[in-house]
Order: C-alpha cells, then structure tokens, then sequence
C-alpha cells in the first residue's frame, strides 16, 4: 500500500508536495482498513458517501488530473451522465481493486512529476463555466490541487468510518502500524 513518499525525498519542493499528496490519499486508504465490502459500501451519514466510492473517486480524479497534465487523452474519463458511477463500486469492483488502481495511479503521478522539468511547466483546463476560458495552470497547481481535493475527501472518510465502528484517524493509523487493540 503506498502511503507515503521515502523521507528522503522530503528535501525538494516536488517530494515536499508529493509527500503531502500521499499523506492525503493515505487518510482516505486507512479509512477502509478492516471493513468488509459492505460496510466500505455504506452510507451511514446523511451524505450519499461511502468509503468504497470516496476510494474510487480519489484514484479517478488523480488519473484524470494526470493525464490532463500529460495532455493525453483518459479513455475513462467520467461524463456528466456518468458522473455519479465514479462513487460507487459497480460489477465486479472491489476496494482491493480501487486501492490497487489508486496505488498504480499515485505512482505515475510521481514518476510524472518527477520527469517534467519544472513545476512551472503548464497545462490546459478543461473547459468547465468555474475554469477560465483558454486557462492554464502549472504542474505545481496541480499537486496543490490533488492535495486540496484529496484531503476534502479524507476529511469525509474520517466522518463515515467514524459513523460505522467509531474509529478515529489516530485508531486508524495504529491499525496500519499493527498496534491498538484490533492488531
């Protein structure tokens, strides 16, 4: 499961915002440990949320962030209409699949970042009526950007699992670690 970024690559901007992005998908991740599919699939709040769709929206709008930096086409891009399909699992999905999916996209991203040359570099926004029309943003926008969007989200999944067993972020990081209780 990757969850963090090596501490040596901390030292330059790029690992810096790489390793918070990472810290962020972590929170979201942690939130599904030792939950069967059907509580990962529950919606226990007010919200239509659950744990199982927040994995897989996280590892797709990551792969779609990527590759509109990339500036290649992502053939599994969500439509308006299909929109809502991107936070729940369908078929045969499980939440082994979309962490292993979001595993595979965090670490293109990575090797992404770290291959163009600078942070500066520029892509283009999609056309939506909240980007600009013709906008640009940098490659350091969008690491910004993936660790707003993925922290809203681990700020979600702390809510719901909270809701479904009482587990905090703290339970659930000695979970990972193999201490507390449940270990």
């Amino acid at each position: 499961m990757v969850t963090h970024v090596p501490a040596e690559a901390h030292g330059d901007e790029r690992g810096a915002l790489l390793a918070f992005v990472a810290e962020q998908r972590g929170g979201v991740r942690r939130a599904v440990l030792g939950l069967t599919e059907e509580q990962a699939a529950s919606r226990p709040t007010a919200s239509t949320l659950s744990l199982s769709g927040l994995v897989k929206h996280g590892a797709e709008v990551e792969r779609n962030w990527l590759r509109l930096a990339q500036q290649v086409p992502n053939p599994d891009g969500r439509t308006q209409e299909s929109w809502a399909e991107g936070f729940r699992l369908s078929g045969d999905e499980t939440v082994a699949d979309m962490l292993a999916l979001w595993d595979e996209v965090a670490g293109e991203t990575e090797e992404f970042i770290r291959s163009v040359p600078s942070l500066d570099d520029t892509f283009p926004l999609p056309p939506a009526p909240w980007f600009p029309k013709d906008g640009r943003v940098s490659m350091r926008w969008l690491l910004l950007h993936l660790i707003r969007e993925t922290a809203r989200h681990a700020g979600h999944a702390d809510i719901i699992r909270e809701s479904i067993d009482g587990k905090g972020a703290f339970d659930l990081v000695a979970l990972e670690q193999g201490r507390g209780p449940e270990a």
